[in-house]
């Protein structure tokens, strides 16, 4: 049997097949921004403001969904639709309910399908036009930010553990190596209140100077900032988890190897001096044996002809 392997003929085709393949590094992830059945003015609000944050590498829908119901059995296939539609890893989706008030569900997906979900209620939201500033602080767009946990509850509640790494995939952009101090302008500043409730502010930098090398930073809050009462959350299934950490295998460098375009393998091999005139010659030689044959016929051809002189 033969299979039929389909070859992108066109450039655009080849674009997106070669922009869902998998990468060694990874580039900066994408975040789906969704209403519910239901939102409140406040929860529409955090939805925008998180858009305005991430809008380098968002996607918002505004349209209200009716079939999306995290935690449900067959309600996430919608998200798993819209994050393979718009290629987004991060998903944000807001609802509200009497029974959940001002509902925001942050959740990951691995190969477009749910990898986990942490749900927080919004309680004392302050909006970022509510906060006056001299706008010259304002945090640039695409700018990399610092993250401050501060409590023992993220170290020792289970809940807030998950909500950490959900927040720092959030919020973090690209992973880079090399940083410029300069280009660092903004804070997330997360405190541990409860085992359940975190309180989230987005700051400024301001740098000033220290009288040293390092700058002395102040911090001016600009917004948004919330506190996050978590209401629900899933780890991910064991056997995703083990796929979705998987890393490729970097050969190992063999020494004195290299591979070149045209002729392939190529290999190094060090020889040491070899000291000839240091050599002990024995006299089982056979060039040695030679020569003592060729002398013992000269000596006797020689007395031949001294016995039958001519």
């Amino acid at each position: 049997m033969v299979a039929a392997i389909r070859v992108p003929k066109t450039q655009r085709a080849r674009r997106e097949v070669l922009k869902h393949a998998p990468k060694l590094v990874e580039t900066g992830k994408k975040t789906l921004i969704l209403h519910g059945t239901k939102t409140s003015a406040v929860l529409n609000s955090v939805l925008s403001d998180i858009y305005h944050l991430k809008r380098d590498n968002a996607v918002k829908y505004t349209k209200k969904n009716d079939n999306i119901r995290p935690f449900e059995g067959g309600g996430e296939s919608s998200l798993e639709f819209f994050s393979l539609k718009t290629d987004c890893s991060l998903i944000v989706y807001g609802s509200h309910s009497k029974k959940r008030p001002n509902n925001l569900i942050l959740g990951r997906t691995y190969d477009h399908h749910i990898y986990d979900l942490v749900e927080v209620g919004v309680e004392n939201y302050k909006s970022m036009e509510s906060y006056v500033y001299d706008k010259k602080l304002a945090p640039k767009l695409g700018s990399k930010p610092f993250f401050a946990f501060i409590g023992e509850h993220f170290e020792s509640a289970e809940e807030l553990k998950h909500l950490k790494e959900v927040l720092l995939d959030l919020f973090r952009g690209e992973v880079v190596e090399n940083l410029n101090l300069v280009g660092v302008d903004r804070i997330y500043v997360c405190t541990a209140i409860s085992p359940t409730t975190v309180y989230m502010m987005h700051c400024a930098l301001r740098l000033k100077r220290s009288g040293t090398s390092i700058p002395r930073m102040e911090l001016v809050e600009v917004g948004p900032s919330m506190d996050l009462v978590v209401r629900r959350h899933r780890l991910p299934v064991e056997s995703l988890k083990k796929e979705a950490m998987k890393t490729a295998d970097h050969a190992k460098k063999v020494k004195n190897v290299t591979k070149d375009p045209v002729q392939g393998k190529l290999g190094k091999v060090y020889m040491p001096d070899q000291q000839v005139g240091k050599l002990t010659l024995s006299n089982d030689i056979k060039g040695l044996k030679r020569e003592r044959r060729e002398a013992k016929k000269n000596k006797e051809h020689s007395k031949k002809q001294k016995v039958n002189p001519e």
